[in-house]
């Protein structure tokens, strides 16, 4: 096939949108004019619900507005990994900056994954604002045994309307094992 390739006959990865040929500067505008027509252009008032509510999640609102435009769904849960939340059997007490964010997030469920060897009843005893814990799902399980642990610690939460904020790498992969909503690094979720 070469270079070229699918129906349209242009070149892979190509985006479909202006080319840089004669005419380009017209063909860009309409192709921005066209683009400008398909995002919505929101009320003030709904605008500032959304920035209300990313401040009740702790999230900033460029986040937050990602998320709702990636999922069309608000955010209905976060899961917290023992990791990110700095609580291991060796240190099974909940940091202050991490126990403050936790405790100020208002409207929606806060799930903590706790990561082997620590248990779900350690981590709630050190990070009582959780609403509930389950195990972590093993990190070199195979993919349909993490799908399953995560869909346990989600019980009846929609995954498309959850949060992962995660420490590692191999945690950010849940984000598509659970079909979730998005992952957020903890350095990045606990400095905002």
């Amino acid at each position: 096939m070469g270079l070229t390739g699918g129906l349209s006959g242009g070149l892979v990865g190509h985006n479909g949108g202006p080319s840089m040929e004669p005419g380009a500067s017209w063909r860009r505008h309409c192709w921005t004019a066209a683009r400008a027509r398909l995002l919505p252009t929101l009320p003030i008032e709904v605008v500032r619900l959304r920035v209300r509510r990313a401040a009740e999640l702790g999230l900033d609102y460029k986040t937050y507005a990602g998320v709702r435009a990636a999922t069309g769904h608000d955010v209905v849960a976060f899961l917290f990994s023992s990791n990110a939340l700095r609580v291991t059997v060796n240190r099974p007490v909940l940091p202050a900056d991490r126990a403050a964010k936790l405790g100020s997030i208002a409207g929606c469920a806060r799930i903590g994954l706790a990561v082997a060897p620590l248990t779900e009843t350690a981590m709630l005893e050190a990070a009582a604002a959780l609403d509930r814990a389950s195990p972590a799902p093993f990190a070199l399980a195979r993919f349909r045994d993490q799908a399953a642990a995560l869909r346990a610690a989600l019980g009846k939460v929609p995954s498309d309307q959850v949060i992962l904020v995660g420490d590692m790498t191999l945690e950010r992969d849940w984000c598509a094992t659970g079909r979730l909503a998005g992952y957020l690094a903890a350095d990045h979720y606990f400095a905002t």
